[in-house]
């Protein structure tokens, strides 16, 4: 089942075409990384899609009702800020307000989902702590959690591992893969190619707002597509523990 279309997305900003007619679709069961230099486009894409940014072309999201489409996809931005001192489960209970009709509060489900999501990025004992007293990295868990306690279909997450410890990085990727094992999909912006490489089932390369390259990742990064994109070589292989890629140096 495709959860999100799009067909020749634009958009313009500063009279400069910042994403340049992209199309692709994301089924279920989609862990897809969404790669490329700074500049390339990436998050203005993510945000079209979401109907946050007016746009040219089609989007299957922005399409929707607001409502309609905070069932339909929850959204993790690269702000990571958390400016009121409530506590993490108030901030990740935000993310059940789609589902909750005007003035009601949680019911059973909404606090399994709440409890579920806590515990999925291992914030059982963050519960009753005040949000803004944790570190950067706890916070982007915080905010992980709550993107998960809306238990969309599909989930859209811009750099969601920057700042993250080591762990907390494969942590958070193989929650990733795991939703999309579930039969949902994630649509997430990387910089670390290493993790993309490991945990996305697709990748999507782009480079001056245009899709260059789009496929299973040991086609995307190729040794050429690394050159032009990039101006990388780096070491690629399929290991036992799965794959493993590093960039070694820059290319003249």
């Amino acid at each position: 089942m495709t959860l999100l279309s799009l067909r020749d997305l634009t958009v313009e900003r500063a009279s400069r075409r910042t994403v340049d007619g992209v199309s692709l679709d994301i089924a279920a069961g989609e862990c897809v990384g969404l790669i490329g230099p700074n500049g390339a486009g990436k998050t203005t894409l993510m945000r079209a899609a979401l109907g946050l940014l007016a746009h040219g072309g089609v989007s299957s999201l922005s399409a929707l009702a607001p409502n309609a489409r905070a069932r339909a996809a929850a959204w993790m931005p690269q702000a990571r800020e958390i400016v009121w001192p409530v506590t993490v489960e108030t901030v990740v209970a935000l993310g059940r307000i789609p589902h909750l009709p005007r003035g009601a509060r949680p019911a059973p489900a909404d606090r399994a989902a709440i409890d579920a999501a806590l515990h999925r990025m291992q914030l059982d004992g963050f519960r009753q702590r005040i949000a803004t007293r944790l570190s950067g990295g706890e916070q982007a868990r915080v905010l992980i959690a709550r993107a998960l306690a809306q238990q969309t279909p599909l989930l859209l997450a811009d750099e969601p591992t920057a700042g993250l410890d080591p762990a907390s990085q494969i942590a958070t990727m193989q929650v990733f893969s795991g939703l999309a094992s579930e039969g949902r999909a994630v649509l997430v912006s990387l910089h670390d190619l290493g993790l993309a490489a490991r945990h996305c089932t697709r990748l999507v390369l782009m480079q001056a707002g245009r899709v260059v390259a789009d496929g299973p990742p040991a086609r995307v990064l190729s040794p050429e597509n690394l050159e032009q994109v990039f101006a990388v070589r780096a070491f690629y292989r399929e290991t036992e523990d799965g794959p493993v890629f590093q960039p070694m140096a820059v290319t003249p």
